[in-house]
């Protein structure tokens, strides 16, 4: 292991093109493959999501790599959900209690172009548009590919080869055809897909609704959000059933039956939407889906990074936060100067594999949260202590979506852990009738509360713990 291997990454898009950059800054020389067009140059957003919420664990990422300060150029911060009611109603729930704890908006392609900006200035960087790999020799690092444009095939060699080419990756697909070593996958689909819809800036360019919030529409079995755009605008996306329930995607096939749908369910968004019997019809349905897989390297040679090795449903707001935070744990682990690829490999997936077994899991909880939950009478009593406690006991009490979304030191299994059980030990005191958000709780009355919460919690822990779980 030194820095005249040859490195090749497949995949430039978000985790490819950081990790391209964090190992140029490093000096190893890397060349990097994308079978998309250079997307600085063409649209190619449709079908992917338009736009993400970047939080703590990305931004630590990209201050590493000294682009923190740039992607907040092109971020515009949400400091909490807003629910819409079908009447029309609305309530807010901030995401902390505490002042500084927000996430931001931001746009995949312009955050994925200015770091394809940035890595493309070192001279140990080259990437190549338009090269579609079609599988990879593992056994002796040899990745093939086609170019798009002019039909040609060709082989490209390396020292070592890192397949950050997302869900569909290329690499995973040849470490299960190959069948080199025992390789442990598995790939699970909600039976929920997602559609991407838009409400554009009014007429002076200005956002039609609060632009300070994601919102949420909640409609117990499926859902509507929108997140802001610099421009004015919100991506808006739909979660709904393929098949099941009075509305699906299988059933909302005609003009009339899509208007039906979101007057019944979303008159105030529909409203907001002028072309949404076009974009209904035009814009495609993707899938949710879950990956899981072990082991992530093979030898010394290659490395599943990214989505490629964990990808998630996208309710937790962490898939690209997770896949930089990779980035972060690999080069913490570069760090310690282990000697070779191998063990450099191995003790990363040590590292990292039960956080983003518990990310995965995570995602899918707040799935069931997002659309159903935020509107339960429960839920918002629990979410009112949550933030008072937050507000009062700024470094004493963070509740698991802070946790996740706000403590970059901790671990996303750590995180998991200790939020379901304070989640539960709060329940457990509004059920037994101990607390109750309509009164005003003094410091004094909320330390009682703090206090009563960390005891559970502790306790929840350690029964978790001897049980194994």
């Amino acid at each position: 292991m030194n820095k005249k291997d040859k490195i090749l990454i497949i995949g430039a898009g978000l985790c490819g093109s950081l990790l391209a950059l964090r190992l140029a800054q490093r000096g190893f020389k890397v060349a990097v493959f994308e079978s998309r067009p250079d997307l600085r140059t063409v649209d190619i957003s449709a079908g992917r999501s338009i736009n993400l919420a970047l939080s703590d664990r990305g931004l630590k990422a990209l201050r590493l790599c000294g682009m923190e300060e740039k992607a907040r150029e092109i971020c515009i911060p949400m400091y909490g959900r807003l629910m819409h009611d079908k009447e029309g109603n609305t309530f807010s729930s901030n995401y902390s209690g505490r002042e500084n704890e927000y996430i931001n908006s931001i746009s995949r392609g312009d955050l994925n172009a200015i770091l394809l900006d940035e890595a493309e200035k070192h001279k140990n960087v080259t990437i190549h548009f338009n090269k579609k790999c079609k599988n990879v020799d593992i056994e002796n690092n040899i990745a093939h590919f086609k170019d798009y444009n002019t039909k040609e095939e060709f082989s490209v060699e390396a020292a070592v080869i890192f397949g950050a080419d997302g869900a569909g990756s290329s690499l995973r697909k040849s470490y299960i055809s190959e069948r080199k070593f025992l390789f442990s996958y598995s790939q699970n689909y909600l039976n929920h897909g997602y559609k991407e819809l838009e409400i554009p800036a009014d007429s002076s360019g200005k956002h039609q609704i609060s632009k300070e919030h994601l919102h949420i529409w909640p409609r117990g079995d499926f859902m509507l959000i929108a997140l802001p755009n610099m421009d004015g605008s919100f991506t808006v996306t739909l979660f709904l059933s393929y098949d099941e329930g009075e509305f699906n995607f299988e059933n909302l096939t005609s003009e009339e039956k899509i208007t039906e749908f979101f007057e019944k369910e979303f008159p105030d968004a529909l409203a907001l939407i002028p072309n949404i019997k076009q974009e209904f019809i035009n814009n495609p349905t993707g899938p949710l889906g879950t990956i899981k897989c072990s082991p992530w390297s093979y030898k010394n040679k290659t490395l599943l990074i990214g989505d490629s090795s964990h990808a998630i449903v996208p309710f937790y707001g962490q898939g690209m936060n997770a896949s930089f935070e990779d980035v972060f744990v690999l080069d913490e682990i570069l760090n310690q100067d282990l000697g070779d690829w191998e063990t450099v490999f191995k003790t990363y997936q040590k590292a990292r594999k039960k956080d983003t077994d518990a990310i995965a899991d995570l995602a899918i909880d707040n799935f069931h949260e997002m659309k159903d939950h935020v509107a339960n009478p429960l839920f918002k009593e629990k979410r009112k202590i949550e933030m008072d406690l937050e507000k009062t006991f700024t470094t004493e009490y963070s509740s698991k979506y802070s946790l996740v979304t706000f403590n970059e030191n901790i671990g996303y299994n750590e995180a998991m852990k200790k939020g379901r059980a304070q989640d539960k030990a709060l329940l457990n005191l509004i059920s037994g009738d101990e607390v109750h958000t309509h009164l005003d709780m003094t410091k004094e009355e909320l330390k009682v509360i703090l206090d009563k919460v960390t005891k559970e919690t502790n306790d929840i822990l350690q029964e978790d713990k001897i049980a194994g779980l």
